[in-house]
């Protein structure tokens, strides 16, 4: 072994070292696969009805907040267990009166100091709890605006905080797959999140991490922290980071659907994924010591959670960039002649590509089995689900630019348009397979 490594260039030993430290980093995602390929989809009961309220942070929806709320009120649920509270936060259009004329208690906030949803959500908590404390709500619903729910939602999250969750998050299916391949690459995304890492880690028995939209905290973690008080600007990933961290688990419900309205623009996409890739840089940076930390010293059972969600704010991707980085630097020396040229130039050409190379199978295959395994929950033609496996690989490099442009520039909130408007009764049939699956 040593005889080996003697032999090999420091270029050789760089490009193997990184490669080695992805590989034992997260090869435990394969294991994810097999381990929801292998075992059924658990499924559970509820014994009681509980009483929730609804949070719904909205900056100017007005063309789509009241699909959601309709789809609230139809529930298979008792409706006087469920108030719906909208937070209207800067709006300068009708968004607070069409969600009122639909059912919805709102809170109307101005602030250009504070903005986004993290603070807007701390102002409903807030308003909750100064006017509403009497109604005793057990857990709070977060959905964005865009949403529509599955009319058996609220019955399939309310048996898993009916079994003991203190948090959950939910199947997350798409709207508008197939509107072009920008809005297919964010679906498949969230399909693959919801089967291949979110239920593996329910049948491990270990915790997920919330995604933006359609969860719930009970109401005993929010008045533990004495309100909403996560303002980073991933909040959902910041406050999944600090619900694990204090040995919390964070349940996930495949059975609950909620449909999301994806960007179509390329400009409105990089927007969200590079506030996205900063807020993960924010919540490695205040998180990753004590996630670290929490490996070793967290109770038992609690530890690998602490692990994965380090390996989910880790920035993995920052390491690739810095791999190719590095050896297009010494092709460039090499050319110059500060160095020599030859095996060196040959090592690092070959690094790059099979860097990028590797990178684009592993998305496909994933991007592949997601939509293989989940064709009849998507809402998209053959052709479409099938043109997306190929697309899903370029939508995931187009990352690259974006976390090394998050690492100098400063992010912030940017509201992205949603005006898809839909019933849901049109995603009857989708539901229904998922169900069943």
């Amino acid at each position: 072994m040593g005889q080996f490594f003697a032999e090999m260039s420091f270029v050789d030993i760089f490009n193997l070292s990184i490669l080695l430290v992805f590989t034992c980093c997260y090869a435990y995602q394969i294991f994810y696969v097999l381990v929801v390929l292998k075992n059924p989809t658990p499924r559970k009961i509820a014994k009681k009805n509980h009483r929730y309220a609804v949070l719904i942070s909205a900056r100017n929806e007005s063309a789509v907040i009241g699909d959601l709320i309709h789809s609230i009120k139809v529930q298979n649920y008792p409706q006087e267990l469920i108030d719906i509270f909208v937070i209207a936060d800067n709006c300068t259009d009708n968004t607070a009166a069409v969600a009122q004329e639909a059912g919805a208690i709102v809170f109307p906030r101005f602030n250009k100091e504070y903005i986004g949803k993290g603070y807007a959500l701390t102002y409903g908590f807030k308003c909750i709890k100064q006017n509403y404390s009497e109604n005793e709500y057990e857990a709070y619903f977060v959905f964005d605006a865009d949403n529509v729910l599955d009319v058996n939602y609220f019955r399939e999250m309310n048996a898993v905080f009916d079994s003991g969750a203190k948090a959950s998050t939910s199947y997350r299916n798409s709207k508008n797959f197939d509107s072009n391949w920008i809005s297919a690459g964010y679906a498949l995304w969230f399909l693959r999140e919801a089967k291949y890492l979110s239920q593996a880690r329910l049948l491990l028995d270990t915790s997920c991490a919330i995604s933006g939209t359609g969860w719930f905290v009970s109401a005993e973690l929010i008045d533990k922290a004495g309100g909403w008080q996560w303002h980073l600007l991933t909040e959902d990933i910041e406050f999944s980071a600090a619900t694990i961290c204090k040995g919390e688990r964070i349940s996930f419900c495949p059975t609950a659907v909620l449909y999301d309205e994806q960007p179509v623009t390329f400009k409105d996409s990089w927007n969200q994924r590079f506030r996205w890739a900063k807020g993960f840089y924010q919540v490695f940076w205040h998180y990753g010591f004590k996630l670290l930390k929490g490996i070793f010293t967290n109770k038992k059972g609690y530890r690998f959670a602490c692990y994965d969600m380090l390996m989910t704010i880790a920035p993995g991707m920052l390491l690739s960039i810095i791999t190719i980085f590095f050896n297009l630097a010494v092709v460039v020396l090499a050319v110059s002649g500060i160095m020599s040229t030859g095996i060196a130039v040959a090592t690092s050409l070959s690094s790059v590509f099979f860097c990028l190379f590797n990178y684009t199978v592993v998305m496909f295959l994933f991007g592949a089995l997601t939509t293989f395994t989940e064709w009849d929950n998507i809402l998209a033609s053959t052709s479409m689900k099938i043109r997306s496996m190929f697309t899903f690989p370029l939508f995931m490099l187009t990352y690259i630019p974006i976390a090394l442009v998050a690492l100098v520039k400063k992010a912030t909130w940017k509201p992205i348009k949603h005006n898809i408007s839909v019933n849901v009764d049109e995603f009857a049939t989708a539901t229904d397979n998922v169900s069943r699956a």
